[in-house]
């Protein structure tokens, strides 16, 4: 059986990033709206895919990791299935965001900023998510979740189940 040389794997890379560019273009700006798909395609974003990607855009390896590190939506590890991005702001703490974050942690058997063994689910603090006025909130992938009670966790990780 023969091995998959660095020069073959680079070629598989690009071969997949292709279309990406196809649809958002090679400029700049496109940066993100492709980093945003690969995310949703692997559930995290690697060094590998990264520094292909760059080249592709004529850009430094540099520049798309300072974007990935900027936006803290994006994740150079492997996600779950499920992300849930729980505000971190006062408005939401003073609501009752941390009993929220802490019976998360007990339904899923992890704690902020860990996936579970099986994949499904990683928990994540973020900044503001711009539902101040209804915390405590979440995100859970890129549906918000408002004025969420301690007792609705269990019944939101049994949908995504």
């Amino acid at each position: 059986m023969a091995s998959v040389t660095k020069l073959d794997r680079d070629t598989e890379i690009r071969a997949e990033l292709q279309p990406l560019l196809d649809k958002h273009g090679k400029s700049r700006s496109a940066l993100k709206s492709i980093l945003h798909d690969l995310q949703d395609k692997y559930r995290g974003l690697s060094n590998e895919y990264m520094q292909i990607l760059a080249d592709m855009l004529g850009m430094h390896a540099v520049e798309v990791q300072e974007v990935i590190s900027f936006y803290s939506f994006y994740n150079t590890g492997k996600n779950g299935k499920y992300i849930i991005r729980m505000c971190k702001t006062m408005p939401c703490k003073m609501v009752g965001a941390k009993e929220l974050a802490l019976q998360f942690e007990k339904q899923l058997g992890i704690k902020f900023g860990e996936t579970t063994p099986d994949g499904k689910f990683t928990l994540e603090w973020t900044n503001c998510i711009g539902m101040c006025d209804q915390g405590p909130a979440f995100l859970l992938n890129e549906i918000p979740y408002v004025r969420v009670k301690v007792q609705h966790v269990d019944r939101i990780i049994k949908e995504c189940k």
